[in-house]
């Protein structure tokens, strides 16, 4: 039997794998799926919850039923911050005490200690265990570089280093769970429960109990629960949430509607074309799961390097220690050399290399603006060779506004757009919105009558005052101008506004583009990257109209959310890293399965913002250049402190050869090092935007 279960607590990859090794060794089990990045368990077998938390009970894993919701635990009230905070305190409270009193006293090492106890005990039980085993990563790395810190008397160094570790683990805890959380949200996007008309009568059920072919009632402001196509009925319905497009989709006898989109103004009849779980926004779902499963954590440089170094560091300091001292019977000069030795190879500069520079770089965006969830984001970004870009409310404002107005006759503009108001004044669709805002004020109308599909009309100056469709003033007798018609196939929604008698002019509505957009990307291409992309929902008029005025240099138009995927996925294969920019639940396929995802935070739903993996918190999309020029400079430093790290702990070693090394040497080594690491990473505060 196949089920699927949601877990809680799995904060890491190295956890992640132990945990599917564990459950893969219970009994009548036949075949375990783990997806990471969603927390999701998928097993072929006959296993209980019970069983499946004591396999994960190492890291205190919970585990719950698919359908069931996983109980939130605020960031505050986790174990991992609270163990983060508590290891802060007495770090704190040590420093006070040793520079009163000094390192070495009892009182300083009792809460240097305490400090390291609670913020590392984890990662000292594994690096032990792999130590016995002989497996070299991160963890062992650290648990090494505490027992040199801590046999030097470097307590200080020590705790620090561990609550540096340990914050680094917190956040990127918290990054895992809060893009878990939006995965979470989208199923909230569609009701949960339904009015169905079923054997003529009218029931309200759970969306799992509708079958296809059930009727499905859609009233006026309500969202629509499920897929299907409209049986009886005409109204106007907001589907950004799926296909990305700006303006609301006339709907009528035929036309297919998607589950989790807003129905305006009128009521509507649906015929079931899907089950809940086979819905687009279901497919959304599965989607984003998938391309999160896909995007394992980059395995860092350090990581990989500690497999060699380390063990390497072990021999040279065993055998400095034994060979000489057969030579020479010197034991005592030569075990003390060793014990230099293993103090040049405690790993403290070189561990803390890569995440101060991630620290201090992220702090320095948060202050700008801009949210970066994790030092393997920030790498990546400053390796980008493309970007791609929603439309909708990414390089458009998201709203419509008045574009164009031409009028016919002696009325001039402003009196165009005040008659316009005034007819449009009780009307709550979106092009009336824009048509009264742009407009300085409204004459006093009656007799408001709205005609489905075709506009509105009323008495306004004593003057019937009609505002509709091309079409409508066509049927009327009227001619429209050229450049009307042209406006409409470059993809702007053009209305007439005319008389019984004659067409007083037209107005175009649009999705406005930023005025920073253009700036971007001439900014993006003069920083190297050459290929911007964008990637629309819209009609692929209005997506080239668009693009030509900003200067993108690709457009994909037209696309579902799977589309949008698909294309990431090409233009991976076509230019390697790829950054996605996306404000939209329709983006989140595309942000989750792109190099770097990058969300408009202010206006992006939580799904993309929580998906994505930079979120630009104002929605200013000038932050864009500046995230990329400091994730460059924070790969620049990194690199740069790397061989700082290495080169001075090199030069120490090579003392061996006239034996000069002397413990005092060894610390000045690891301490100078720390240090100009440190102070190089600090450059980065000063980037600015």
């Amino acid at each position: 039997m196949v089920k699927t279960y949601r877990l809680e607590n799995l904060s890491c990859t190295s956890c992640a794998a132990k945990f599917e090794k564990n459950v893969r060794n219970l009994p009548d089990i036949k075949n375990v799926n783990l997806n990471f990045g969603a927390s999701k368990l998928t097993i072929d077998g006959n296993v209980t919850i019970e069983a499946l938390e004591k396999a994960g009970a190492f890291d205190h894993i919970r585990v719950y039923p698919e359908k069931e919701k996983v109980p939130h635990v605020p960031f505050y009230q986790r174990r991992q911050t609270i163990e983060t905070a508590l290891s802060l305190l007495l770090l704190i409270a040590g420093i006070i005490v040793s520079f009163q009193m000094s390192e070495t006293h009892p009182w300083s090492i009792a809460l240097f200690g305490g400090s390291m106890a609670i913020g590392g005990y984890h990662m000292f039980w594994t690096g032990l265990k792999n130590l016995s085993s002989f497996q070299f990563d991160m963890k062992t790395l650290m648990t090494i570089a505490i027992i040199g810190a801590v046999i030097i008397g470097e307590w200080r160094e020590g705790a620090v280093v561990v609550f540096l570790f340990a914050v680094s683990e917190v956040l990127e805890s918290f990054s895992m769970n809060k893009a878990r959380q939006s995965i979470r949200s989208l199923m909230d996007l569609a009701p949960a429960r339904a009015l169905i008309q079923r054997s003529g009568e009218l029931i309200e059920m759970d969306t799992e109990d509708i079958r296809i072919g059930d009727i499905l009632i859609v009233k006026p402001g309500q969202k629509i629960a499920m897929d299907g196509t409209v049986l009886r009925g005409q109204s106007s319905v907001n589907q950004a949430a799926i296909t990305g497009e700006s303006l609301p989709a006339a709907k009528t006898t035929g036309d297919e509607v998607f589950a989790g989109t807003m129905n305006a103004e009128g009521a509507l009849e649906v015929t079931v074309t899907k089950r809940v779980e086979d819905t687009t926004i279901a497919k959304i779902i599965h989607l984003v799961e998938e391309a999160q499963a896909e995007k394992a954590p980059t395995q860092k440089f350090i990581d990989q390097f500690a497999k060699y170094y380390t063990p390497v560091i072990i021999a040279i300091a065993f055998f400095v220690a034994l060979i000489p001292g057969f030579v020479t019977g010197n034991w005592e000069l030569w075990v003390y050399q060793g014990l230099a030795v293993l103090v040049v190879g405690c790993p403290c500069a070189l561990v803390v290399s890569t995440p101060v520079a991630i620290v201090t770089a992220i702090g320095n965006a948060a202050r700008q603006g801009v949210l970066i969830k994790g030092g393997v984001h920030l790498e990546e970004t400053g390796r980008i060779n493309a970007v791609a870009f929603d439309k909708t409310g990414t390089l458009t404002k998201g709203y419509p506004e008045v574009t164009d107005v031409h009028t016919q006759g002696t009325i001039t503009n402003e009196e165009l757009l005040k008659l316009a108001a005034s007819v449009e004044a009780m009307s709550q669709h979106p092009l009336a919105k824009a048509i009264s805002q742009a407009a300085a004020g409204v004459y006093a109308s009656e007799g408001f009558n709205s005609v489905t599909g075709k506009g509105a009309y009323a008495l306004v100056n004593e003057e019937t005052v009609y505002v509709g469709s091309l079409d409508w003033a066509e049927e009327k007798g009227l001619r429209i101008p050229e450049k009307a018609r042209k406006l409409q196939e470059s993809g702007k929604s053009v209305t007439a506004i005319f008389s019984e008698t004659a067409l007083l002019g037209t107005i175009a509505v649009a999705d406005a583009i930023r005025t920073e957009s253009p700036l971007i990307i001439n900014q993006l291409k003069a920083m190297g990257i050459g290929q911007t992309i964008m990637l629309t929902g819209d009609h692929p008029a209005t997506a080239r109209a668009i693009a030509a005025e900003i200067g993108v240099t690709d457009v994909r138009a037209g696309l579902m959310p799977q589309d949008k995927l698909s294309a990431i996925k090409e233009l991976k294969k076509q230019y390697g890293r790829v950054a996605m920019v996306g404000d939209g639940i329709n983006d989140a396929p595309a942000l989750a399965a792109s190099n770097i995802g990058i969300a408009m935070g202010g206006a992006g739903t939580d799904a993309a913002l929580e998906t994505a993996d930079i979120a630009l918190m104002a929605d200013d999309l000038e932050k864009l250049p500046y995230t990329i020029r400091l994730s460059r400079k924070t790969l620049r430093i990194i690199k740069e402190n790397i061989v700082f790290a290495l080169g001075l702990k090199i030069i120490a070693l090579l003392l061996i050869i006239p034996g000069w090394l002397t413990l005092w040497i060894a610390i000045f080594a690891d301490m100078g090092a720390t240090l100009l690491v440190i102070l190089n990473a600090l450059r980065l505060v000063k980037v600015q935007k």
